[in-house]
């Protein structure tokens, strides 16, 4: 789709509306904008507007879904150049410069949404191909652009679009995943020294969790010769990296069959597939199972999915995570190390720490942290939104003081 700024319709934001896009931020929320002069009921989805201020400044230009409560997303504050192939060039130049700078191999997310200034846009660069997510009706309308610009930029083997999350489901979008060249099931990847196979065509999301990486560069130092575990281990992101580091055994645990076939894929490619096991089944159950059955662990890796994916689900979502730490602790031998990750957006990181402590005093034992971190420089955050900052990892040592 190409967009004339001359042909856009025009936004207008209630009175100090404006405020937070003044700070830098890039969502309009419905609520924000004046439906007396511009009803949004005028505006199909996917479409760019002019956005005004109250007294009819044009501010930016976005792209809107009249549909949903962010109805708007800025793409560019330089009213003269919409969003079109020119300037997903020039963004996507702008991202790769950031990862190039970063990165000494081509594995690594591409472009991050908001932090890009491309809002509903997801990719993720595999050496020779990428794994793509539009999770917006603006970046929808630009499928086609965002496939020509991507492949000026980086000439990739083949694109897969993965657009069956979600995500699309709250912008009224259908699921579907289309594949442009020969793509195949699974591509190579690089991480901290360690290789991997990652099932793009059938995988969680884009096939690969990049975010993790400095965490999981971590979790290496601390693994030669420990007896290491694994929690919701997908496709053994932690736990082959911390027996490629030297641990003596990892024990990989997923509910996913076809997740564990993947360990010991990539168990395989490392030369440690004799130093892991998998372990299949719901966490809870094995956690449990596990205790019973007196199993300690030097290390234990707590990377689950998000418990908290609605403000409503905080209490909850709070508790859940507070029951899967103590269970983690109690498999824990002298001295040894949590790490407890939370890919939650409404757990804070204060919120995380907290639960670690509370578990471990709930035990009767003590915490120390000695590292905590966040996503990795392929997930820049935007400091004008809190929601790009949403990765936590702790790590605490867990004793008998």
């Amino acid at each position: 789709m190409t967009t004339d700024q001359t042909t856009l319709a025009k936004l207008v934001l209630k009175s100090q509306s404006d405020r937070r896009l003044k700070r830098g931020h890039l969502w309009i929320f419905s609520n924000e904008v004046d439906v007396e002069k511009t009803p949004l009921k005028n505006f199909t989805a996917g479409e760019q507007v002019l956005v005004c201020n109250h007294q009819g400044k044009e501010i930016a230009i976005a792209t809107l879904n009249p549909g949903s409560l962010i109805c708007g997303r800025v793409v560019n504050r330089d009213v003269s150049h919409p969003l079109n192939k020119s300037l997903l060039v020039h963004r996507i130049k702008q991202a790769l410069a950031l990862r190039q700078a970063c990165f000494s191999e081509p594995y690594y997310r591409l472009v991050y949404g908001d932090s890009d200034l491309l809002p509903g846009l997801v990719v993720d660069r595999f050496g020779d191909y990428l794994v793509v997510q539009m999770a917006t009706a603006g970046m929808e309308a630009q499928k086609d652009a965002i496939v020509e610009a991507l492949q000026k930029c980086l000439k990739p083997e083949a694109i897969l679009l993965r657009n069956d999350h979600s995500a699309r489901s709250l912008e009224g979008l259908d699921s579907y995943v289309e594949a442009i060249g020969d793509v195949p099931e699974a591509v190579e990847l690089v991480e901290n020294g360690v290789r991997f196979m990652a099932p793009i065509a059938d995988g969680q999301k884009t096939g690969w969790f990049y975010d993790h990486r400095e965490n999981r560069a971590m979790l290496q130092r601390l693994s030669p010769g420990k007896r290491v575990l694994d929690v919701f281990s997908y496709v053994g992101g932690w736990g082959v990296q911390a027996a490629a580091a030297g641990a003596s055994e990892v024990v990989c645990v997923d509910a996913s069959e076809q997740a564990l076939a993947w360990v010991g894929e990539n168990a395989h490619l490392n030369g440690v597939d004799e130093r892991m096991t998998g372990l299949h089944g719901k966490a809870i159950q094995v956690l449990k199972g596990l205790i019973e059955q007196g199993e300690q662990f030097d290390i234990v890796v707590l990377d689950p999915p998000a418990f908290i994916k609605r403000k409503k689900d905080q209490k909850s979502g709070e508790a859940a995570y507070r029951h899967i730490n103590e269970l983690a602790i109690r498999l824990l031998a002298r001295d040894g190390i949590l790490v407890s990750a939370s890919c939650s957006m409404h757990l804070d990181k204060t919120a995380l720490v907290e639960i670690v402590r509370g578990a471990a005093r709930h035990l009767d034992r003590h915490a120390q942290i000695i590292y905590q971190g966040g996503q990795g420089a392929d997930h820049p955050v935007h400091p004008a939104i809190p929601e790009t900052d949403y990765l936590k990892a702790v790590f605490a040592r867990v004793y008998l003081p």
